[in-house]
């Protein structure tokens, strides 16, 4: 594939649309004509396949009985047909407000026009007649209008609310309307749009301006949007509108999936657009994998009209014209200060919650966990003493070790000893090395005969006697093994099967990911749940290179997890992918170029020190995307076949074979490496 059609946004299955407002000229068609034909040319130049714009914003909207006017009338259809003729030449679908005469009624209409035709009108299906709108005195009500044709500058165009607008060239695309207030009432006309297949909500609106009535709005719009799986574009009216007895914000906004995109300064001077990329994949992938959705679409048929489809053809630049849409680095770790800190929060007392629940039915006395010093047995720590305190468990009943091996660093050994002092827990200190010393001599390794072989079975004889000992120090003691093992690891099979660290009684990491947990401790440090003395330790923990300590220090220092396997940054970003959306191999490759290419760009999460802040072109992206594919796909579903019990704890999904994933423990990743070899170029 060449370089130009990977980098191509329409090419990886998004679609660039724009809500639009312009300064109206009351009763004067003709300029408002020309003013949205300006502002969706410069849309059409910056490679937008549709532009929204306000309700009635041919006409104007506050313009009462003037909107019953022939002579105006007149002038908006003639506004139409020359707005028509001019987009020709012109890349997007515009919808555009207006009023029109239909078998002896006016409604209040969207027309949607592209490349020099009218593909159909969609009137308002509900009217505002209460406090400040008078709707009813001028226009009849869309509801009930489906199947019919309007004639329209001597041509017959579809009308009715039964209209869906399809792309042939662009998968997913398929555009539904409903009008300002349509949003607000109980069942939005757009619900069984979306239910029949439309991924693009457009609302033209008026809207006037009352105090909180924005953040309403936008409430609704997000709600809109999560509700129906869909994008969800608001182009509301602003400057120009009579101020007789309101007055007008002309606020617009794209929403996705529950999620704001894009959205305008209120109140603007002058036109004013906003852009966003859409994510038509995404969209299919979440209804895909909702099942409840098609089963909602088929309970409601019978309310549902029968649709027409009106279909055409966009022909999008196949060219690299950027991606613009919030992109997360880390998608399981939000930008937001505050939304971190109460991602965190909740992820902690998910946490703690489950391990609570678990340790009143089991009946056991004490928690044993093995303490590394390093991150993730650190989260489980702080899990399991704050569950203690919760149950009115004293702190002593749990029972920490550390198990230094032949890779163990004085500053690891060092920091869980005085971790585990500072909780106040049991602190003990349990040397593997002359077990496994044994281990080794009997099955003969070359280790034991003084050769330097740090091989995977020497590294796996120390990990399995280290979960060995937990599971029968847990016999002892009537205790229950908690396990530390994180989502990012179970991914890669970064775990030594059954007698090793994949083994636990209940693992409380098994829903983090590796990408989040720093945050967790830090927000626990700041929670007033552990004590001051703790604070300096957990910050050193912090700051200590992720390593299995399973081989002896060498010239290069620590035995580094990262140097090994890949930058857990990267594997995090496709795990989320992987297992939210099903996303393919060389779409998540171009995801990850646009958000790690530039170290500079874009924003990174609270408290991410600037030297840890990295860039990674696409080369690098590709080689540890093969590693994460074979390691995922072909070598590590038998460890989570059998993972022990422990909590879900992102949205972004869990590997649980009793949850989100499962799979079969025999299967490969030709497909998946395949996939990415074909569809990513080489250069």
């Amino acid at each position: 594939m060449s370089a130009s059609a990977f980098h191509a946004l329409y090419h990886q299955g998004f679609a660039r649309v724009a809500a639009c407002t312009v300064p109206v000229a009351l009763a004067d068609p003709a300029t408002n004509a020309q003013r949205t034909l300006e502002a969706a040319r410069t849309c059409g130049q910056d490679g937008a396949v549709l532009c929204v714009f306000p309700e009635l914003g041919l006409s104007g909207y506050a313009i009462d009985d003037l909107r019953q006017q022939e002579a105006l009338l007149n002038a908006v259809e003639q506004a139409i047909a020359d707005l028509t003729t001019a987009s020709a030449d012109l890349l997007p679908i515009l919808v555009v407000g207006v009023p029109l005469r239909h078998d002896n009624a006016l409604y209040n209409c969207a027309v949607i026009i592209h490349r020099g035709s009218v593909l159909g009108i969609v009137p308002k299906s509900y009217l505002p007649n209460y406090r400040e709108f008078y709707e009813a005195r001028h226009f009849t009500p869309g509801v009930a209008v489906q199947g019919q044709m309007l004639r329209l500058n001597g041509a017959d165009i579809p009308f009715g609310t039964d209209l869906l607008f399809e792309a042939e060239d662009v998968p997913g695309f398929c555009l539904g309307l409903e009008l300002c207030e349509d949003l607000w009432v109980p069942a939005p006309p757009g619900t069984l749009a979306a239910l029949a297949g439309a991924t693009i909500l457009a609302n033209p609106s008026a809207s006037d301006i009352t105090v909180g009535k924005a953040e309403t709005r936008t409430l609704l719009c997000r709600s809109q949007s999560a509700r129906c799986i869909a994008s969800y574009i608001y182009a509301a009216a602003g400057e120009g509108e009579s101020t007789n007895d309101v007055a007008w914000d002309g606020q617009i906004a794209i929403f996705e999936n529950g999620e704001m995109l894009a959205q305008s300064e209120r109140f603007p001077s002058g036109s004013q657009h906003v852009v966003a990329d859409i994510d038509l994949t995404l969209l299919r992938q979440e209804r895909l994998r909702m099942g409840t959705f098609a089963a909602n679409a088929r309970a409601m048929q019978a309310h549902a009209p029968a649709w027409r489809r009106i279909r055409c053809t966009l022909t999008p630049p196949m060219t690299d014209i950027g991606l613009r849409r919030p992109l997360s680095r880390f998608p399981f770790v939000p930008n937001d200060a505050d939304r971190l800190a109460q991602d965190c929060f909740e992820a902690f007392t998910i946490q703690v919650s489950a391990l609570k629940q678990r340790l009143r039915t089991s009946g056991v006395k004490r928690m044993v966990i093995g303490i590394s010093g390093g991150l993730d047995s650190t989260q489980a720590l702080l899990v399991a003493v704050r569950a203690a305190d919760e149950l009115g468990w004293p702190r002593s009943a749990v029972l920490g070790y550390t198990m230094p091996g032949f890779g163990t660093t004085e500053k690891t050994l060092a920091s869980a000893q005085a971790l585990m002092a500072a909780l106040g827990t049991g602190n003990e200190v349990l040397d593997i090395r002359p077990a496994a010393s044994l281990m080794l001599r009997e099955i003969k390794h070359p280790f034991a005969q003084g050769e330097p072989v740090h091989d995977i079975t020497f590294e796996n004889v120390q990990a399995g006697l280290r979960t060995d000992f937990l599971f029968r120090l847990a016999n002892q003691h009537q205790g229950m093994v908690i396990g530390t093992g994180d989502l990012s690891e179970l991914a890669l099979g970064w775990c030594t099967y059954g007698v090793g660290d994949q083994m636990a009684h209940y693992n409380v990491n098994a829903g983090l990911p590796k990408t989040l947990i720093q945050h967790i401790i830090r927000w626990a440090i700041a929670s007033g749940h552990f004590s001051p003395e703790v604070t300096p330790l957990l910050s050193t923990i912090l700051a200590t290179e992720i390593s299995p300590e399973l081989v002896p220090v060498g010239e290069n220092g620590p035995q580094s997890t990262q140097d090994i396997i890949g930058p857990y940054a990267l594997h995090d970003f496709t795990l989320f992918y992987v297992l939210r959306y099903g996303f393919t191999p060389s779409r998540i490759a171009f995801m990850a170029e646009q958000v790690w290419r530039d170290a500079s760009a874009g924003n990174w999460p609270p408290g991410f020190l600037e030297q840890d802040r990295k860039a990674y072109d696409l080369p690098t992206i590709c080689h540890w995307l093969h590693i994460f594919l074979r390691r995922f796909f072909g070598t590590s579903q038998f460890k989570r076949s059998a993972m022990p019990n422990g909590p879900k704890v992102m949205a972004g999904g869990s590997l649980s074979p009793r949850g989100d994933w499962r799979a079969p423990s025999d299967g490969n990743a030709a497909l998946w490496l395949a996939e990415l070899d074909l569809n990513v170029p080489k250069s």
